[in-house]
């Protein structure tokens, strides 16, 4: 499935060619009027459009290596009881800057195993330290997909940012994720992106806070009582709701740290 988000170059035309050539495989679809919606509806559209049980993300500018779909569709065979697969990506510098090497970037927790829920909210970001998996290294059933209520939609514009960590929370709440050592797709690294934009315009704060308080409140809606999560979540929106309070902690606990670092190295 192409789904045409109000392009303004040949896009358009290019992804009707491919359709009108590959009727059977490769489907066509915008949204009213062409207009741009951002990333989240524009999943949510054309995944509604389709009909296949396992839905992978590619986004334009990414690229999946040959082994991807067929490696992805292997892990769900062998743990039914999965509802999402998440591999590493090799973060793509080489593509326009020759003389800077790529880098693959594991998932940040021990691979080839499945976690219960919801184990993976409290060691990945954002909530965790430990690195997420990037939009085109996913695979995720329909089921889970409907179940979670899709990809959410109010992630537009800045926040879009955080659409994809939206929706892995949501995953991470309720259903059972695999996380694979592979590394088959290409998350292309360039000047104009959502990530280096948000950062640059300084605006990733405004993001984070507007993530953590919708998850927060998600979190109520949906009656979750697991006090050791919404502790974690309170913790981090401490810095947006109580900056005086979280400073008047952190400072102290930033000095004992350097103190003690300086104590190793004076020791080692």
């Amino acid at each position: 499935m192409l789904v045409d988000d109000g392009s303004t170059d040949q896009s358009t035309v290019l992804a009707q060619s491919y359709a009108k050539l590959l009727p059977d495989r490769i489907h066509y679809c915008e949204h009213e009027g062409h207009c741009n919606k951002g990333l989240s509806a524009s999943r949510n559209h054309g995944i509604r459009k389709g009909n296949g049980h396992l839905i992978a993300l590619l986004d334009a500018d990414d690229v999946w290596l040959p082994d991807k779909l067929t490696r992805q569709v292997a892990v769900f065979r062998n743990h039914p009881v999965i509802a999402l697969v998440a591999e590493a990506s090799l973060y793509w510098y080489s593509w326009s800057l020759s003389e800077k090497a790529d880098r693959a970037i594991p998932v940040g927790v021990p691979a080839d195993r499945a976690y219960v829920p919801p184990q993976l909210l409290f060691a990945m970001y954002p909530l965790g330290s430990h690195s997420a998996p990037c939009p085109s290294g996913l695979m995720f059933n329909r089921e889970a997909f409907v179940a979670v209520g899709g990809f959410e939609e109010s992630f537009a514009d800045n926040y879009q940012l955080y659409e994809d960590q939206a929706f892995l929370s949501k995953i991470y709440l309720r259903k059972f994720v695999y996380i694979s050592s592979d590394c088959n797709n290409l998350y292309r690294q360039r000047q104009g992106s959502i990530v280096q934009s948000v950062k640059e315009n300084g605006h990733y704060d405004d993001v984070r806070g507007y993530f953590l308080q919708w998850f927060l409140t998600y979190l109520k809606q949906e009656g979750v009582a697991n006090k050791k999560l919404i502790k974690l979540v309170r913790q981090c929106l401490l810095p947006y709701h109580h900056p005086i309070i979280y400073r008047f902690l952190k400072v102290p606990l930033d000095r004992a740290l350097s103190k003690a670092a300086r104590l190793i190295r004076q020791y080692a």
